[in-house]
C-alpha cells in the first residue's frame, strides 16, 4: 500500500504531497475538507490548514481530522463506495503491471 511520506501546504487548500513510491503531487484537497464536521476549522481557517502534518501514513490536523491515502492517491471523491475504491485499486494496479 502506498502512503503519505511529506506534506507540505502551497497557497489555496493544495497541499504538495509525497508518497512512500517516491510520487509527488500537488493535490487540491478543497472537495475533501469542504463538507464541515471535523474538516469545518480547517476549511475556514487557513492558518489551521497550514498545520497539516503527517501522521500514520496519511495526512492529517491537530484536531484529529485525516484522509485517506488510498483516496489521495487515487484521486477518489469524498465518500467514495467501496466498489469505487477497489476499482480505482485495480486500475491502479494494471497500469503498474504495464509499466513494468
Amino acid at each position: 500500500m502506498i502512503r503519505v511520506k511529506d506534506a507540505q501546504p502551497l497557497e489555496g487548500y493544495s497541499l504538495r504531497i509525497t508518497f512512500t513510491n517516491g510520487e509527488q503531487r500537488d493535490i487540491d484537497v478543497t472537495r475533501y475538507i469542504s463538507g464541515g464536521g471535523i474538516f469545518a476549522l480547517i476549511h475556514d481557517d487557513p492558518n489551521f490548514f497550514r498545520q497539516v502534518r503527517v501522521e500514520l501514513g496519511t495526512i492529517a490536523w491537530p484536531n484529529g481530522a485525516d484522509i485517506d491515502p488510498d483516496v489521495l492517491y487515487l484521486g477518489l471523491p469524498p465518500n467514495a463506495s467501496e466498489e469505487a475504491w477497489r476499482a480505482a485499486v485495480a486500475a491502479q494496479r494494471s497500469a503498474a503491471q504495464r509499466a513494468a
